[in-house]
C-alpha cells in the first residue's frame, strides 16, 4: 500500500482551475465511460418504477419525461463542462469547494456519499428479493452478503473490474431496452404475428393524452425524476481515464441525448401499446407491454434485466461512494487514513481500498437495518436522503454560474465543452429544481422526503460551518501569538 501525498484544500478565494493530479489508476478506458453515462441511469426505477408515473400522468408521463430528462441534461451539460476543464474523482464536490468555498465542497460530498451507501441497501436487498424467488432454498441475506462480497473484491481490485462489470451490466440493459423498442414500434404499427395496428387509440382515449390534467404531468415529474439520479458517476470516473477531459466531454455528449431517446421512447411505446389504465404503480410496464404482444416468459425475462439493473447499481454506488470519500479525504475532509492506494510494481496510480472499505461497511449497516426494521429506522433514513439529489444539482448550477466566469477570464481553452446559452439555461435550471422541490413540499407523499432530506443537508451544513469557524478561530489566535 502506497499514502498519496497530501493535497492541501483549495483556498475559497482561489480562482485557478488547474486540479492537482490525481493518486489513483488510470484503467478507465472510454468505451466503460460511455457506456457507465449510458446504462449507468437506466435501472430498476425506470423498469419497474415507471409505472407509478404512468399511473398518474396518463399518456402525458410522455411528457413529465422530457421535462424531468430536460432538467438532468442541463445539469450535466453543467457538470460535464467543469469535470473536462477540472477533472477530479470528487467532480462536483472538488468544483463547489473552489466555486462556493469548503463548507460547500463540504457539504455537497457527504451528502452524496451518505446517499449512495444508502441507497445501495436498497439496491442490494431488492437484488437479494428476486434472487430468493429463483432459488428459495437461499435466505435474503445470504444474498445480501455475496453480492457486496463479491462487488466489494471487485471494487479492491484494479479499476478496470469496475468498468468492466459495469460495461456488460450497462449492455445487457440497453440491448433490452432496443429490443424493447423494436417490438414495440412492429406492435404499433401491426406488423408481428397475431397482431393489429394500434395506431393512437391509446393516445387519446381513456381520458385523452392528459386524462388528469398538467397537475397529472406535474405530479409525473416529481415520480420519475430521481430515475436520472446516477449520471453524476460519470464525471467521477472520468478522473480514472487516460485523457479526462475528452473523456468525460465524449461520454456526456452521447449519454444525455441517448438516454432521453430510452425513456422517452419506452415511455411512447408503452403507452401507445396499451391503455394507460391498465398500468400498475409497483409493476412493470414493460412486462405487460411484453404479455400483451405476445413474448412468452415476459415476466422473468424483465425479473433478469431488472436483477442485472438493481447489481449495476449497486456497483456503481460503491465505486461513486469510494471516489467521494476518497476525494474528502484529499482535501482534509474525511479522516486522512483513507488516503491510502495500493500500488504495483511499474504502475502509476491504485485503489482506495480503505475508502472503498469505510463505503462498503456504512453500506452494511444500511443493509443490516434494511432489513431488521424496513419500516422505522431504514425508512427515517431514506427519506433523510429522499430529496438530497435535488440539493446537488443544485449546488452543481450554483457552481458551474461562478466558475465558468473563472474559465473564461483564466483558462478559456480548458472549456472544451460548454452549457448551451449561459448564463440563461443555467438559471432556468436552478429555477426548475426549486420548483420541483416546493412541488414536493405541497404533495403528501413527497413531503416527508423533502424534509427529512432537509433537515439531513441542515445538519452536515451546520458541522461545516462549524469547523469552518473552529478553523478560523484557530488561525486568528495563531497570528496574534507575539513572534520569538
Amino acid at each position: 500500500m502506497h499514502e498519496a501525498p497530501p493535497t492541501p484544500p483549495p483556498s475559497p478565494a482561489a480562482t485557478s482551475p488547474a486540479a492537482p493530479a490525481e493518486p489513483l489508476s488510470h484503467g478507465l478506458k472510454q468505451r466503460h465511460l460511455t457506456m457507465l453515462g449510458l446504462g449507468g441511469v437506466i435501472g430498476a426505477g425506470l423498469f419497474v418504477g415507471s409505472g407509478a408515473g404512468i399511473a398518474v400522468a396518463g399518456p402525458a408521463i410522455v411528457v413529465s419525461y422530457l421535462i424531468a430528462g430536460a432538467l438532468a441534461m442541463l445539469v450535466m451539460r453543467m457538470l460535464g463542462e467543469m469535470s473536462a476543464a477540472m477533472p477530479a474523482s470528487g467532480s462536483f464536490s472538488v468544483h463547489a469547494e473552489r466555486a462556493l468555498g469548503r463548507w460547500a465542497g463540504f457539504s455537497v460530498g457527504w451528502l452524496y456519499w451518505f446517499l449512495l451507501v444508502v441507497v445501495l441497501a436498497v439496491e442490494a436487498t431488492a437484488a437479494a428479493q428476486i434472487a430468493h424467488g429463483w432459488v428459495p432454498g437461499v435466505e435474503p441475506w445470504a444474498w445480501v452478503l455475496l453480492f457486496m462480497v463479491v462487488f466489494t473484491v471487485a471494487n479492491l481490485t484494479a479499476v478496470k473490474n469496475f468498468g468492466e462489470f459495469e460495461f456488460w451490466f450497462a449492455s445487457l440493459k440497453v440491448g433490452a431496452i432496443v429490443v424493447f423498442l423494436v417490438l414495440g414500434g412492429l406492435a404499433v404499427f401491426g406488423l408481428l404475428p397475431d397482431t393489429d395496428p394500434v395506431g393512437m387509440t391509446n393516445l387519446t382515449g381513456q381520458g385523452g393524452f392528459l386524462p388528469n390534467g398538467w397537475s397529472g404531468v406535474v405530479s409525473g415529474v416529481l415520480t420519475v425524476v430521481f430515475a436520472f439520479g446516477g449520471l453524476e458517476v460519470v464525471t467521477i470516473a472520468a478522473a480514472e481515464t487516460d485523457d479526462p477531459a475528452r473523456a468525460v466531454g465524449r461520454a456526456v455528449r452521447s449519454a444525455v441525448v441517448r438516454i432521453l431517446f430510452f425513456y422517452v421512447g419506452s415511455m411512447l411505446v408503452i403507452v401507445t401499446v396499451l391503455p394507460w389504465t391498465a398500468q400498475q404503480a409497483g409493476l412493470s410496464p414493460y412486462v405487460k407491454v411484453l404479455d400483451a404482444i405476445g413474448v412468452p416468459s415476459a415476466g422473468q425475462i424483465m425479473n433478469i434485466v431488472v436483477f442485472v439493473a438493481l447489481l449495476s447499481a449497486l456497483n456503481a454506488n460503491l465505486y461513486g461512494s469510494s471516489r467521494m470519500i476518497f476525494s474528502l479525504a484529499e482535501r482534509g475532509e474525511a479522516p486522512r487514513g483513507l488516503l491510502k492506494v495500493s500500488r504495483k510494481a511499474g504502475v502509476e496510480g491504485g485503489v482506495p481500498r480503505r475508502a472503498v472499505l469505510a463505503s462498503v461497511a456504512f453500506g452494511f449497516v444500511s443493509v443490516l437495518l434494511n432489513l431488521l426494521w424496513p419500516d422505522t429506522v431504514f425508512l427515517y433514513m431514506l427519506n433523510s436522503v429522499g430529496a438530497v439529489l435535488l440539493f446537488v444539482w443544485t449546488l452543481i448550477a450554483a457552481s458551474q454560474l461562478r466558475l465558468r466566469a473563472r474559465l473564461e477570464q483564466e483558462a478559456p481553452d480548458a472549456l472544451a465543452l460548454r452549457m448551451w446559452w449561459f448564463p440563461y439555461l443555467t438559471w432556468a435550471t436552478l429555477a426548475g429544481l426549486l420548483g420541483v422541490l416546493l412541488l414536493m413540499l405541497t404533495d403528501d407523499a413527497a413531503r416527508p422526503q423533502v424534509l427529512w432530506s432537509a433537515g439531513a443537508t441542515a445538519l452536515v451544513l451546520l458541522v461545516a460551518v462549524g469547523r469552518e469557524w473552529r478553523e478560523r478561530r484557530g488561525s486568528r489566535e495563531r497570528s496574534a501569538l507575539p513572534d520569538r
